[in-house]
């Protein structure tokens, strides 16, 4: 990772607590994907264990914010926004239900790196062209080559 591509005011240290942060998210998706998986045993049907992960998430995100004691934003505010911002809800549960789904039947680590692999792509393409109200943001040849090495790896850990 380059660091001056999160460079901030506060110097290395927050940068080293930015990538960690970054780095735990990610095995957190591991988890969440074996985790899921097992609930899936329990309720029987992929969807219940995606049901099941998103009310324990609403449940735990609406203690959070309660705690937290920040004000409410206007509903008038949420309906200005545009009709695809709605849409990562649905986006959510299209994710956690296909890992489910795929997880039982390629593992966990193939799931994920076909979903890295993915990601990845998805992510060039919106910093290239600054889609959803993004900023542009230069796409260079070596992001392409690192995009790459991900489908290798992609590659490599199917066989």
């Amino acid at each position: 990772m380059n660091p001056a591509s999160i460079a901030s005011p506060w110097g290395p240290a927050l940068e080293i607590v930015l990538v960690l942060l970054a780095l735990c998210a990610g095995a957190g998706l591991s988890v969440q994907a074996g985790v899921n998986t097992a609930m899936r045993g329990y309720v029987g049907r992929t969807e219940y264990a995606a049901l099941v992960n998103f009310a324990v998430g609403l449940a735990a995100l609406l203690i959070w914010l309660l705690v937290m004691r920040k004000p409410w934003p206007a509903l008038s505010s949420a309906g200005r926004a545009p009709w695809w911002s709605w849409t990562g809800g649905l986006i959510g549960v299209f994710y956690v239900n296909v890992v489910v789904l795929l997880t039982q039947r390629l593992g966990v680590g193939m799931t994920l790196a076909l979903a890295i692999a993915g990601q990845m792509s998805a992510a060039l393409l919106l910093d290239h062209a600054g889609l959803l109200g993004l900023p542009i943001r230069q796409v260079t040849a070596r992001h392409m080559l690192g995009a790459a090495l991900l489908v290798a790896g992609v590659v490599l850990i199917r066989r």
